[in-house]
């Protein structure tokens, strides 16, 4: 038999190991490009013919399904703290001043460094606004469209 059977048997058993470990969608791609090559090795194709099967199967899979594959299955992912913020709504505790530098909202109960969207737009103390992003760790926001 040929060895190269054996190279791609062990690279697709340990890169399917590796994904079951890791369950993150990391190897899969190389596992597709090593089933081919073995498929390919078993057709008693040239080596030549194995490894570019292997880097052009393992390269199609990669570039085309990956995107796919991470919008499905890996859309479990835990947004952090701050991604939760984007969109919501917080109460303003100390004048959001860009000028000046000032400027601190609440949100779910934790207090948050604040600039506005607008330079020239301040708010006051009471006043309800809208989380637009998140820059470093402080809230960019924009006024609460009434």
């Amino acid at each position: 038999m040929d060895s190269w059977i054996y190279i791609w048997l062990v690279l697709l058993v340990a890169t399917l190991i590796l994904e079951g470990i890791t369950v993150g969608l990391t190897s899969i791609w190389v596992s597709g490009g090593a089933f081919a090559a073995l498929i390919v090795a078993f057709l008693h194709g040239p080596q030549w013919l194995q490894v570019t099967v292997f880097f052009v199967v393992t390269f199609i899979l990669l570039f085309f399904t990956r995107p796919w594959a991470m919008k499905y299955f890996n859309n479990k992912r835990i947004r952090s703290n701050y991604e939760e913020t984007i969109g919501k709504e917080v109460r303003v505790i100390e004048r959001v001043d860009n000028h000046l530098e000032t400027g601190k909202v609440i949100y779910n109960g934790m207090e948050w460094t604040a600039r506005s969207l607008n330079d020239d737009e301040t708010f006051e103390p009471d006043e309800y606004a809208i989380v637009e992003n998140v820059v470093g760790v402080k809230l960019i926001i924009k006024r609460k469209e009434a």
